[in-house]
């Protein structure tokens, strides 16, 4: 089974790199952009029927601090 987790820093939390990004694509000439915020997309490919708590406590214990980063699971359908 495919899942991705997405990781994104929680509301409030400074975001540099997001900061950098804004900043370049202003610098290119895109206006409107009011804020960038920069996570990351992680993709498992684990056995069928995994529970979500063994999901879920892989992202806590590994894949996000969960001091300042929220996630989020998605199962993917198979083709």
């Amino acid at each position: 089974m495919k899942v991705r987790v997405h990781v994104s820093l929680k509301p409030g939390v400074l975001d540099p790199q997001g900061r950098a990004v804004h900043h370049a694509l202003e610098g290119l000439g895109f206006s409107g952009v009011e804020d960038v915020r920069v996570g990351r997309l992680i993709e498992l490919d684990v056995a069928d029927g995994t529970p979500d708590a063994a999901l879920d406590e892989m992202c806590r214990k590994l894949l996000a601090n969960m001091v300042i980063e929220n996630y989020r699971i998605e199962k993917l359908e198979t083709a």
